[in-house]
């Protein structure tokens, strides 16, 4: 047993490629198809045909088939056709129990009728099952043909199951297979899966091995709906899903997500659109990270002080005073009127808190360099107007080296684009994006 069973509380492997019939899903096509054949074998209408793509179910099936007839069918399997027609008939004579004389087909069909003869008196049917029975040849097709030809009145002697690929399909419908065609009692196909067969699919194995649909997170889901957005096989989907749940137990964790799922279609070399929800998620996710970060931020700001208030103690005029000067005006913190006591001697007659925002602003007002651009003046009318005056202008120096380095940034991008674009010979534009993301 493997050990991320036990990491995830399973009682069994979930995804194993086996043909177990506990986890048969019965649903959807499968389930039509099994009845459909339970029917033919209980009718006794003979030859019955499945097709579907590698790894649709067709051998699973075929036990249930068994499981569904444990006592009234005697069944026959054949893992591969034979070469001929003869190797076919010999192969029955043997699990019959037969010992035939000649190894002439007049005289094995005839010992072979006689054993089915007797299998029907007892009340019972005789199965014989074909796998890959896509590789027949024509030789065997017609054989196949004659042992249908086996019957007691109405009564089949003996119930047919081929199961085989798609090719199967394209040998029997040749002109020449016309006779085998018109014979055949039930023709049905298993087709893939779509998005929301997958999802209930891996939830029934899932169940079936003690877990729960829980063990796979939202983006694992997403994840995998995208993978098998175009359709896909149980066997396809259990070897995906158990490399998935291998990666998470590496991993140490306890869901699959959308991580686990691309790093599973990694190892197994399939190609699929993964990669580009993983990028999806990446950038929401800087984004979620970019909003919060701006929303605490904004919660922790302080509050703009309010506009400093003339204080009782001091005279109107005492107030400092601020104005634009003329354009001609240097641009630097200007005394007051003569008429008006200087800020350090009226350190003296203003409150302490007076004499600290004094203070702090003969400090910043001294280090402002001049610039025709910002003119300050005590006739103003609070130390508002200068914190907003320093503020654009040191806003507007500090953009110029970011935007400088952005624009280098974005030159040496196009550049090494165009670059990567030659190297790998891709053609035009979205070919070489293609060629960028997929390396």
């Amino acid at each position: 047993m493997h050990m991320y069973t036990e990491h995830f509380n399973l009682n069994a492997l979930p995804f194993e490629n086996v043909p177990d019939p506990q986890f048969f899903y019965n649903q959807g096509d499968h389930a039509r198809i099994r009845k459909q054949i339970s029917g033919s074998l209980q009718s006794g209408r003979g030859l019955v045909v499945v097709t579907g793509p590698m790894g649709s179910g067709k051998t699973t099936l075929s036990q249930m088939i068994k499981a569904d007839f444990p006592e009234t069918i005697q069944l026959i399997w054949m893992a591969e056709p034979p070469v001929s027609s003869n190797d076919l008939y010999l192969f029955l004579a043997q699990e019959l129990g037969l010992e035939p004389s000649s190894s002439e087909k007049t005289f094995v069909m005839r010992d072979i009728r006689n054993a089915l003869l007797k299998i029907n008196a007892e009340g019972k049917k005789c199965l014989v099952i074909i796998d890959e029975s896509h590789l027949m040849s024509d030789d065997v097709i017609n054989g196949v043909r004659l042992l249908n030809n086996l019957e007691e009145g109405s009564l089949k002697l003996i119930q047919l199951l081929l199961l085989g690929q798609e090719e199967l399909m394209e040998k029997i419908n040749k002109p020449a297979m016309e006779p085998f065609r018109q014979r055949i009692a039930a023709l049905e196909t298993l087709g893939k899966m779509d998005a929301d067969a997958v999802r209930r699919y891996i939830s029934h194995r899932i169940k079936v091995a003690g877990g729960t649909p829980d063990l796979i997170a939202d983006t694992g889901w997403e994840a995998l709906s995208i993978a098998f957005h175009v359709g896909g096989t149980p066997r396809t989907i259990n070897s995906l899903c158990d490399r998935a749940f291998s990666v998470a137990y590496e991993r140490d964790k306890h869901a699959i997500d959308a991580h686990d799922i691309y790093e599973a279609t990694q190892r197994l070399g399939l190609r699929t659109d993964v990669f580009h929800y993983i990028i999806s998620l990446k950038s929401k996710e800087r984004k979620n990270q970019e909003a919060d970060a701006a929303s605490e931020q904004q919660a922790t700001a302080a509050p703009a002080p309010a506009a400093e208030q003339p204080h009782p103690a001091m005279t109107p005029e005492e107030t400092p005073q601020f104005e634009s000067p003329s354009p001609a005006a240097p641009a630097h913190f200007s005394p007051p009127p003569e008429t008006s006591t200087p800020f350090k001697e009226q350190e003296a007659t203003v409150t302490p808190i007076s004499q600290k925002l004094r203070q702090r602003v003969n400090s910043v007002v001294d280090e402002i360099p001049d610039d025709p651009r910002i003119r300050v003046n005590v006739t103003e009318s609070s130390y508002e107007n200068i914190a907003r005056v320093i503020k654009e202008k040191y806003q507007q120096r500090n953009l110029k080296l970011p935007l400088t380095f952005l624009t280098l940034s974005m030159i040496t991008f196009i550049i090494s684009l165009f670059y990567f674009c030659h190297r790998t010979d891709s053609v035009g534009f979205i070919g070489c994006m293609i060629d960028l993301f997929s390396f």
